[in-house]
């Protein structure tokens, strides 16, 4: 039996379900998930198709094929799911994948392992990998599902009135790290919907 991506359990009750993202922008110790066992038959059988495809199977994310799809009744496979909340985030140490029967490993060390893989860190994980990637990004609609509208940004607020120097400045720090790296996330979306033009020189 061949090994499958993107599938996997609850650790806690041992519930199947297909991991939509397996990080989100800004919380890396978050994944995304859809339980299988109470989805009606129709799209049950339409996303274990779509897992066992090459699309499913060459997806960097399982939702960006999800997104490409449709279920039997038409609607978008990923939006239809969020439309109706069966988009689940969990902790990524609360699933275990399981890409053969009598093989599992908990997705927030497998996560560990793919980020030392592409030599960055798990919070990079959410974006995009470059030429390596087999197939290309989804270009987003900003106003449709994708890992950062459902998973919003908390506005940024204030140390407790009460901390010490060290502990307002390491708060800070944190804000900045967030903020810097959703930043870039937003870049990368901006250039993936409209690249910018590059300007030319006029010459006299």
């Amino acid at each position: 039996m061949a090994e499958l991506k993107h599938v996997g359990r609850v650790r806690a009750t041992g519930k199947r379900c297909v991991v939509a993202y397996r990080t989100l922008p800004g919380e890396s110790s978050s994944c995304l998930i859809v339980p299988t066992e109470n989805l009606p038959d129709a799209y049950h059988d339409a996303i274990i198709n779509l897992v066992e495809s090459t699309a499913g199977q060459d997806s960097y994310e399982f939702a960006e094929a999800m997104a490409r799809t449709s279920f039997p009744d038409g609607s978008t496979m990923l939006a239809a799911l969020h439309s109706q909340g069966r988009l689940v985030k969990v902790p990524t140490n609360q699933i275990e994948m399981t890409p053969l029967p009598a093989v599992s490993i908990v997705l927030s060390e497998l996560n560990q392992i793919i980020a030392e893989q592409r030599g960055v860190v798990v919070d990079d994980l959410s974006i995009a990998p470059g030429p390596e990637r087999m197939n290309k990004p989804v270009q987003s609609d900003p106003a449709k599902t994708s890992s950062a509208s459902i998973n919003e940004v908390a506005p940024v607020t204030e140390p407790a009135s009460n901390a010490d120097p060290e502990t307002a400045a390491r708060f800070y720090r944190s804000q900045a790290d967030k903020l810097a790296k959703q930043a870039a996330e937003f870049r990368r979306k901006a250039e993936e919907l409209a690249p910018a033009k590059k300007k030319v020189k006029e010459t006299t």
